[in-house]
């Protein structure tokens, strides 16, 4: 079976850091972009990060840039994403995904929540 299991999410004050894990079983985890929306109660699903399967391109939403840090270990299928200075605005549900060619699927969220 097909699947991604994100974990790593918890309960941090302003300013302090998290790091999210993506791992991935059940496909080609180097065929795959990996990825992490989040989304806020209320809020409109927002793109957080990816990072391409094999020349590490990596993009970054404008309100994470600087902050966020996405990587990947394609031995251990296994992608991250290091989250620095964390703000009560990054407050969400964070969800990883995975991409080839359009075929995707898409892990369980983990709660980060970031208490002021």
């Amino acid at each position: 079976d097909v699947q991604l299991q994100a974990s790593g999410g918890g309960l941090v004050q302003v300013g302090g850091c998290l790091t999210l894990s993506c791992t991935g079983s059940g496909f080609r985890f180097d065929d795959y972009a990996i990825g992490w929306f989040r989304q806020a109660p209320g809020k409109e699903r927002e793109g957080v990060s990816c990072i391409n399967p094999t020349d590490g391109f990596t993009f970054y939403g404008d309100s994470v840039k600087g902050r966020f840090t996405i990587s990947r270990d394609n031995a251990k299928n296994t992608a991250y994403l290091q989250m620095d200075n964390l703000q009560p605005e990054d407050t969400a549900v964070y969800f990883c995904y995975a991409d080839h060619l359009g075929d995707d699927f898409w892990g369980r969220g983990t709660q980060v929540t970031v208490s002021s």
